[in-house]
């Protein structure tokens, strides 16, 4: 076992996202040993303004991953910054990271994924700030402002009729495809949602959102963005453990404690099929959590 660490711990958390570090600090507090590793940056991190955490009026994702990590170091839990690249299940899992490997008797998976962002010039400049991509973080900042909606699939068209409902009516639909059933496009026009076919190259504006460029020259004005490209699961290091998905193949199956189909091996955050949500995924480590020091006990 060269490169492997003699210490086996009692979990390893990989992802310093808001399900490990929950449960890494229940673990703490159980005096249980944890090891986190956490490959940097991040959905949650990467989030401006989080509205909707209990007993935060306004904070950042970044200062809830700072917080946490704060909070899980001072019952004891080790952080390590790095790639986890590999998970193998023998008597212990092994964890590997970069050139090592570490031993653990329990794992959580808390990796979260990553928005796909369309090539669009000054995304990042208005990224969660106006632009934005979960309806359920961020459709609420839309609130009667002329919202631009990007996509490039039929449920984009969901999100357009549900933006409406809920947030403004003022929308205009931009889509990759013309190819959408007609009476989707007579539902648009009946609720005047202006549907549009191209493709946006630029954001225009300094301090705000003030339009979006199409790649035929033509301007739509808007004051927000919300784009639906899906996202992609940061899940590499899983693929030699054969895990059961959904029937779409896409996330991780998971039972009422977040265990997944192998044993000792949790799946907190959007890998499994829960929603997307900072606060949920918390929920969901602290459940797991809670779970391993019962096994622990039996052990």
């Amino acid at each position: 076992m060269e490169g492997i660490k003699e210490k086996i711990y009692d979990c390893i958390i990989t992802g310093a996202g808001p399900g490990g570090l929950q449960a890494a600090i229940y673990l703490g507090r159980y005096n249980r040993s944890v090891l986190i590793i956490d490959r940097g940056g991040g959905r949650t991190r990467h989030a401006k303004h989080i509205e909707n955490f209990l007993s935060h009026k306004l904070i950042s994702g970044q200062e809830i991953i700072e917080k946490g990590i704060e909070q899980a170091r001072s019952f004891n839990a080790e952080f390590q910054r790095g790639l986890v690249t590999k998970i193998l299940k023998k008597d212990s899992f092994e964890v590997y990271c970069a050139e090592d490997g570490y031993l653990s008797k329990f794992v959580i998976v808390s990796s979260g994924v990553y928005d796909r962002l369309p090539p669009i010039e000054n995304i990042h400049r208005f990224f969660g700030r106006g632009f934005y991509t979960c309806i359920d973080c961020d459709g609420y900042k839309a609130t009667n402002k002329k919202l631009a909606i990007v996509g490039n699939h039929i449920k984009t068209v969901h999100l357009a009729f549900a933006m409406q409902e809920m947030f403004t009516r003022d929308i205009s639909l931009i889509l990759y495809t013309e190819k959408i059933p007609d009476e989707y496009r007579e539902e648009l026009a009946r609720k005047n949602i202006a549907l549009i076919a191209g493709w946006p190259i630029r954001i225009i504006g300094e301090e705000r959102i003030e339009g979006l460029e199409l790649k035929d020259g033509r301007t739509i004005e808007c004051e927000a963005i919300m784009s639906h490209f899906g996202y992609k699961l940061n899940d590499e290091f899983l693929s030699g453990l054969n895990l059961k998905k959904d029937s779409e193949g896409f996330k991780y199956m998971v039972n009422s404690v977040y265990e997944s189909s192998l044993s000792c091996l949790y799946i907190v955050g959007p890998l499994n099929q829960g929603h997307d949500q900072a606060v949920i995924a918390a929920g969901e480590g602290a459940v797991a959590a809670i779970d391993i020091k019962k096994r622990l006990l039996e052990i």
